[in-house]
């Protein structure tokens, strides 16, 4: 069951209102229904998943694959219950994806990556029965989960041995928040790679031409993700050829996008303000329909 109204009732701005006279909780938001989309030695990777309503297999609905942040030590799909939960009610079907970090599987941020274009080749290759169109899939995602949400465009290679490889597992566009960009001494989580490997999964050091669309959200006064590096990922997305849009959330720092749900102290502005920015790009792009 939808604990928001139906989108043939409401536009996304009605939802959004609706949200703040009812806002909901962390209780309050389950997905439809979880499945395993990896499983790798002992461990199994599961995928929550949220459905508009009289969703049906064979359709080719828009898709958006979550991704938590946590500095890749630990994170909970949660954070993006209420985002994925007010997508599926404008049409999409969105995916809240686990995937391995270093406090429960002690991995490294490759491991991350991996997962990562696992998740988006899984809803690729079963987007038949997801009901889904493979050529419609959003990668997103907050932190260090922006960062895995990056990579899965950016970087080549870091694919889990024995996929089909002949799926891609590159999203079609991207939606950043407060994403680690930078993983120098420069930005955020040099210490986690060898001296030699800090700039291989670096996306400021990893961008080309022919990537797809980004839309970077970053609080201009986050002092974990410093704000110039969304300024100057963004730089360099442009002088390649691609289309990279930054939000700046003035006078913000990390995480500050998070839902009430997620963190009840937040100001809800700042959420109301990405979600709104998120559901215009996602409408320029075709992804969602225009009210």
């Amino acid at each position: 069951m939808k604990h928001l109204a139906s989108t043939r009732l409401l536009s996304w701005i009605s939802i959004l209102s609706l949200a703040v006279l009812s806002p909901l909780t962390a209780a309050d938001l389950k997905p439809d229904r979880t499945v395993t989309y990896k499983t790798i030695g002992d461990t199994k990777l599961q995928i929550e998943i949220f459905e508009p309503e009289d969703h049906k297999p064979g359709e080719k609905r828009p898709a958006i694959v979550f991704f938590f942040g946590g500095g890749w030590n630990g994170g909970s799909t949660k954070q993006f219950h209420q985002q994925a939960e007010t997508l599926s009610e404008l049409g999409m079907v969105a995916f809240c994806a686990d995937y391995r970090v270093k406090s429960r599987n002690k991995t490294t941020p490759f491991e991350c990556v991996k997962d990562g274009k696992s998740a988006i080749r899984w809803v690729r290759e079963h987007a038949a029965e997801l009901g889904v169109d493979p050529d419609k899939i959003v990668a997103s995602g907050g932190s260090a989960g922006g960062h895995v949400a990056s990579c899965t465009d950016l970087i080549s290679g870091c694919e889990e041995e024995g996929e089909n490889l002949e799926v891609s597992s590159r999203p079609n566009a991207t939606i950043l928040f407060n994403p680690v960009l930078d993983t120098t001494s420069k930005g955020y989580g040099a210490t986690k790679f060898q001296a030699d490997q800090q700039t291989v999964l670096s996306p400021c050091h990893q961008v080309k031409k022919d990537l797809a669309p980004t839309i970077v959200f970053h609080g201009t006064k986050d002092t974990t993700v410093p704000y110039e590096n969304a300024e100057r990922f963004t730089d360099l997305m442009k002088k390649a050829g691609n289309e990279c849009t930054l939000i700046p959330v003035v006078d913000k720092g990390h995480g500050s996008f998070n839902s009430l749900a997620f963190r009840p102290k937040n100001d809800r502005a700042d959420y109301d303000l990405t979600m709104t920015n998120s559901i215009e790009f996602l409408q320029t792009h075709g992804f969602l329909e225009k009210k």
